[in-house]
């Protein structure tokens, strides 16, 4: 393995028929369509494994890093827990239209049925049109009998809870709450790495040849919380400070106003990963100086223990407790 370096990956790019052009012009993701909803900044998803776009391991996947250096790249306890799997999935999304509404399986469901993990994932809303909102879980306590019911009579919008955001906003959602991205949102999702998606319903929306996407009602059934869910996360804004936002088994979640300095010092159990939503900073490591600016995202692969962050920035900052 040659020097390992802070780095960064090709953004695999998604066209979604609810998809705009905000990835673009406030991202700066080279997107070539007008209907580009997602960027897909770090993945090993079969099929849609990241690849390097930086320095000497340009070209290289990262499931090629992982396999020639577990330990370097995930860290001594990733790599014990999940083996030569990376554990999660980062993206930028851009809802021009509202996503379908859906869910996401739990642990053991997704086992059994996909032999994947579950999907556990967070919203970190990027940018807000006036009036954008999210959907995330219930209204109040409900049932399958009901759910279903609703579902039928076209009106399952009327016990789904709704909710106006804004920038900086944070939403956790556990498996099985059922959700969906409103129009008007960029946001910065992490997740478990699955593409495993039960879609309920998609407001009878359909493609240019007049053909409406599946639909997984069966199977969302017994994945679904009915229990109504508290997702949204307060969390604090100390300057140059790591400010817990998301605890969870999955992924560690942390917010940094960068207005200055912030040296970091890492122990070597954990890869991390940066995800820039505003301004722009500068990491130094090793002696060498990178830069990163909104909409980039960064891997520090466990080895490097060591840096220094400055500049002027909101950060997120994930890693694996």
């Amino acid at each position: 393995m040659k020097n390992i370096y802070p780095l960064q990956f090709e953004p695999i790019l998604k066209d979604r028929i609810w998809g705009g052009e905000k990835l673009k012009t406030v991202l700066s993701k080279p997107i070539q369509s007008s209907t580009v909803g997602e960027s897909w900044e770090l993945s090993t998803v079969e099929g849609d494994v990241s690849v390097v776009a930086n320095g000497e391991l340009k070209g290289a996947s990262l499931m090629s890093l992982i396999d020639e250096c577990p330990n370097e790249i995930l860290g001594r306890a990733v790599y014990e827990r999940f083996g030569k799997q990376f554990p999660l999935l980062f993206k930028y999304l851009d809802a021009r239209e509202d996503l379908s509404i859906q869910v996401h399986p739990n642990d053991a469901l997704a086992k059994e049925r996909h032999n994947s993990f579950g999907k556990t994932e967070m919203w970190y809303i990027m940018q807000a049109d006036e009036d954008a909102r999210i959907i995330v879980g219930f209204k109040e306590k409900s049932n399958a009998n009901e759910y279903v019911e609703n579902l039928k009579n076209k009106s399952l919008l009327t016990i789904l809870d709704d909710v106006k955001v804004k920038s900086g906003d944070v939403f956790f959602l556990e498996t099985g709450t059922v959700h969906a991205i409103g129009a008007g949102l960029v946001v910065a999702e992490i997740q478990q790495t699955s593409d495993i998606t039960y879609r309920i319903y998609d407001f009878d929306r359909v493609d240019a040849q007049g053909n409406g996407r599946e639909l997984h009602i069966d199977q969302a059934l017994d994945a679904i919380n009915y229990e109504k869910v508290d997702t949204y996360k307060e969390y604090a804004k100390e300057v140059n400070q790591s400010n817990s936002v998301v605890d969870c088994p999955y992924f560690t979640t942390n917010f940094i106003p960068l207005d200055g300095e912030v040296v970091v010092s890492k122990t070597g159990d954990t890869f991390t990963v940066y995800m820039c939503v505003e301004g722009s900073f500068e990491l130094e490591c090793n002696g060498v100086k990178y830069n990163y600016k909104k909409g980039d995202t960064v891997l520090l692969p466990a080895v490097i223990k060591t840096y220094v962050l400055s500049g002027k920035a909101s950060v997120l900052e994930i890693y694996i407790s």
